[in-house]
């Protein structure tokens, strides 16, 4: 069996800079969340004298992933213009009307979903003589988007890689 990366594919980029994201090594686990959300009417109580609640919807689901590792210290070149400079572009806005980052389409053998950037940090853990950076490990934050409204209205249903998604 192949090994199969996960990756972060360009779902819609304005700028049309961003790249897709493929991890050099793969997430060790993924922990999704989502919030439900209940209001509560402390004037209304049951037998019990719990406040009567009622459904009011739910957030999207956001995750992190963490602890990935790029590593370019065999090529001896630096892992910042290779991988970390692609991924500030997911969480990088820019002075002009094509100012909203890239939504992307997590994928690792199956689709998961269509995501956002919202939060990135990388820390850059290991330099060569002359102070090229080659070993980075990077979390990155990232919340779910509806795939039918999409920030800035519905953008053409290709990655970067040109497959196309549901």
């Amino acid at each position: 069996m192949k090994l199969e990366k996960a990756k972060l594919i360009v779902h819609s980029d304005p700028s049309g800079q961003a790249k897709d994201i493929e991890f050099m090594f793969n997430p060790s686990e993924l922990d999704f969340t989502r919030r439900v959300n209940w209001n509560s009417d402390t004037g209304s109580r049951g037998t019990t004298l719990l406040p009567k609640v009622n459904f009011s919807g739910v957030e999207p689901y956001s995750f992190t992933l963490q602890n990935l590792l790029f590593d370019t210290y065999e090529k001896k070149t630096s892992v910042l213009k290779e991988y970390i400079n692609n991924i500030k572009k997911g969480a990088t806005a820019r002075n002009n009307t094509l100012s909203r980052p890239p939504v992307y389409i997590l994928t690792w053998h199956d689709s998961y979903f269509h995501c956002v950037m919202t939060s990135l940090n990388y820390r850059l853990t290991l330099f060569l003589a002359d102070g090229t950076p080659v070993k980075a490990i990077v979390n990155i934050g990232l919340e779910e988007v509806d795939p039918e409204n999409l920030p800035g209205g519905n953008p053409p249903t290709t990655g970067a890689t040109g497959k196309t998604f549901p």
